[in-house]
């Protein structure tokens, strides 16, 4: 059950990319994120409870890695065609696989290490398919924002592991999404104290657009299949993580038609080297 759960997630998911791209077409991602998250707070709203003090700390700590991954994966979205972020988010399970056996002793069969290198090679060759598009891996700030949106993705996956053992899924998700707000809500005020003092900038204004409403959604139900998924009996990090990044193919899809992006036949033979990979390391773990 918890493995249908995740599949329905990583659709969900796939159309929330999407429609993250889109949004930015009309508005700063600062509010994008704000707007969709508050919403998403709303939702959830009826179930939540009280809890400790000690639970709304680790939760405080869970939402600022949620914040920093989602800002830097929304800077990569908009500074690197999606079809090159998409297909690099998928190696974030091979991360969690990877830092699993650092932090938890788990060990690699030699098939889920065959999986690990398809994924890294697939990255690489993923490097220099952004080459011929003129993206320089050095220096380049999207690069870098990708990066960074995928070690702080995964070090909330693993948090999540462990608070899951003491917390229920709604309570995580709920407050979770109350503590981000918080937090956007802050960048955004202090956005526009400052641009207020200084003279000739101003603040992005924000835009009323029914795709924010959309990612709304998409993101509360892909969140609450994943919390529960992961709360279940049994259920396996790494296979919910390789599962969730499943995704890529809806976000891969729906983007490279609707954005008209390059060199599709090229990243579309990289993401299926990476698949493959993915699709190793879920075999081997379900035995």
């Amino acid at each position: 059950m918890w493995i249908f759960l995740a599949l329905l997630s990583a659709v969900l998911l796939g159309v929330y990319d999407v429609a993250k791209k889109k949004a930015l077409e009309k508005n700063d991602l600062w509010w994008i994120l704000f707007a969709a998250t508050a919403l998403s707070s709303i939702f959830v709203s009826p179930f939540l409870t009280l809890g400790t003090g000690r639970h709304h700390l680790m939760l405080l700590f869970k939402a600022a890695l949620v914040t920093t991954s989602w800002v830097t994966g929304m800077i990569a979205l908009k500074l690197l065609p999606i079809t090159i972020v998409s297909t690099f988010k998928t190696s974030r399970p091979v991360f969690v696989v990877l830092f699993s056996i650092i932090l938890f002793g788990e060990r690699l069969s030699l098939w889920q290490w065959a999986g690990v290198v398809l994924v890294f090679a697939a990255i690489w060759l993923l490097a220099l398919s952004g080459e011929k598009e003129g993206i320089r891996i050095k220096g380049n700030k999207g690069i870098a924002a990708m990066v960074a949106a995928v070690f702080t993705g995964v070090a909330s996956a693993l948090w999540d592991k462990y608070i899951l053992k003491e917390m229920e899924p709604l309570f995580v998700q709920g407050w979770t999404n109350i503590y981000i707000t918080a937090i956007l809500g802050a960048i955004l005020a202090f956005r526009a104290i400052r641009a207020k003092r200084n003279s000739g900038v101003t603040a992005p204004p924000f835009h009323p657009d029914w795709v924010i409403l959309l990612i709304a959604v998409f993101i509360t139900g892909a969140d609450m299949l994943y919390f529960f998924s992961l709360h279940a009996e049994g259920a396996l990090l790494s296979v919910i993580s390789l599962l969730r990044r499943s995704s890529v193919i809806v976000t891969f899809a729906v983007g490279a038609v609707m954005f008209k992006e390059k060199n599709i036949g090229r990243k579309s033979a990289i993401l299926a080297l990476m698949l493959a990979g993915v699709v190793l390391l879920m075999a081997s773990s379900l035995h």
